[in-house]
């Protein structure tokens, strides 16, 4: 979370215009989902950690690394922020899966 605000508000705009969206909404889940698991963990209920969320992990990681590695990262592959601003937002739409997959197995709990 830290490094995503830090690459957005960086001097060199790392990660700008609509690409912002993808850093609020990998964002705005990751806060809703600790919120969720904290709820639930009161009711001694278990949230497993899906597959899919584990993809959504390593694209966000290896977005974060593409872009901290920025121009530097330009001499050795090029392309590198591109690729980074890519896998960032497959990270986001996986973000969407994910949070809705967590919500949704959240609610039943909260119903009753």
């Amino acid at each position: 979370s830290v490094c995503l605000l830090l690459l957005a508000a960086d001097t060199q705009q790392t990660i700008a215009g609509w690409s912002l969206w993808a850093a609020i909404i990998i964002l705005s889940r990751e806060i809703l989902v600790a919120g969720l698991r904290e709820y639930l963990a009161d009711l001694k209920v278990s949230v497993p950690v899906t597959r899919i969320a584990k993809w959504k992990t390593t694209a966000q990681m290896l977005a974060i690394g593409f872009l901290l590695a920025g121009p530097a990262g330009e001499k050795v592959l090029p392309y590198t922020t591109e690729i980074g601003i890519t896998l960032l937002w497959i990270a986001a739409i996986l973000t969407i899966y994910t949070g809705y997959d967590y919500f949704r197995a959240g609610a039943k709990h909260m119903v009753d």
